[in-house]
């Protein structure tokens, strides 16, 4: 190659190094105006002056504030605020509600779209600082399988840079029960011991916030009841717990508070026992098969609990806004009638109705 061919290859490669950090710059400015100029509450149309974000709350251990995620056209969380201190909340919603996206925005390992994640009044988003602070146990299976137990406990252990990783290690695996399987490889392990193994390894560095993704699936009920007085123990202490689940008995057994999550919105959150009574409270459909349905409609449509009946393929349909009312008037309707009741199913008992209605309240 002659020289002026090399002074034009060096020249024409200059210039293409030139624009891409020109567009390189571009681009973080334009990122940096949609983080940090668009309204973190309401819409972000309109040409008056946009609402500076609202200072994060003081103390508080968690936050989400206005924080959506989307992946193209799928927007998986949407317009979120919350805060945590210590205690048991529970991420309460159907599958493909938008829960693990919150728990890995929480851990750092996603970027929000708008909005932000604070971590100890710091962003959780590419920040080492974090994970001193937090442990994730995710719901897909990370461990692996030719680790023994104590092996992946003590990985963690010096991943974290402990001071006395072995003992770390130790302590984890006695920890959530498994001091009898430790030196068995996890391939070995069953379902309920892999989970147990993964919460063993978030806790070897004794976090302060405990992040998990449906942390109980697989286990026998004495794991699970083993787990759930784990994690009470830890709130007691102070720490702040955040687990997810689909399964409303868990939360009702574990969680102090509830954030429902329904399709990406967050449909409810607060004391539990609120929660439920807006679930319990909400109208019911109920179809009932009966000695005389004919005789049993015209029975129940005269009670205060009952706001509509409806006979369709052999089947009574009742739709009550009183839940407890009903289930103790219905004995004795049938009763005073002569009537048999042969089945009765709620038709609206699935998690995704419940928090449907939730969202439409």
């Amino acid at each position: 190659m002659t020289d002026r061919a090399e002074r034009a290859d060096r020249a024409e490669r200059a210039d293409r190094t030139e624009r891409a950090d020109r567009t390189e710059r571009a681009g973080r400015t334009q990122s940096d105006r949609v983080r940090h100029d668009r309204p973190l509450w309401g819409p972000t149309t309109g040409t008056g002056p946009r609402p500076e974000p609202r200072p994060l709350s003081a103390g508080a251990a968690v936050e989400f504030q206005g924080v959506s995620r989307w992946y193209g056209n799928v927007v998986a969380v949407n317009d979120i605020s919350f805060v945590l201190a210590s205690g048991v909340t529970g991420l309460l919603g159907p599958n493909g509600a938008g829960k693990s996206t919150i728990l890995h925005l929480l851990a750092g390992l996603l970027r929000p779209s708008d909005g932000v994640v604070a971590i100890r009044g710091g962003p959780a988003w590419r920040n080492p600082a974090i994970y001193r602070e937090i442990g994730l146990v995710p719901e897909r299976e990370s461990v692996h399988p030719f680790l023994s137990g104590y092996e992946f406990a003590l990985l963690n252990a010096r991943l974290q840079a402990l001071p006395r990783p072995e003992e770390a290690a130790r302590r984890a695996i006695e920890t959530v029960g498994l001091t009898d399987a430790r030196d068995r490889p996890v391939a070995t392990y069953s379902k309920g011991m892999r989970q147990r193994v993964k919460i063993a390894g978030a806790l070897v560095h004794e976090p302060a916030i405990l992040l998990l993704d449906e942390p109980f699936n697989g286990m026998d009920p004495r794991q699970r009841l083993q787990m759930m007085e784990l994690f009470a123990q830890m709130a007691a202490e102070g720490r702040v717990i955040l687990f997810s689940s689909h399964i409303l008995e868990e939360v009702e057994r574990l969680a102090q508070n509830v954030l429902v999550i329904v399709s990406g919105r967050l449909a409810a959150a607060g004391d539990f026992r609120e929660i439920r009574r807006l679930m319990t409270d909400r109208p019911h459909t109920f179809t009932i098969r009966s000695s005389d349905d004919r005789r049993l409609a015209a029975a129940l449509v005269g009670h205060p609990s009952v706001f509509g009946v409806e006979l369709t393929d052999g089947r009574l349909a009742v739709r009550t806004s009183d839940y407890a009312g009903f289930a103790r008037a219905l004995p004795a309707i049938a009763r005073s009638g002569g009537l048999s009741i042969l089945e009765l199913l709620p038709t609206d008992e699935d998690l995704e109705s419940v928090f449907g209605y939730l969202v439409r309240r």
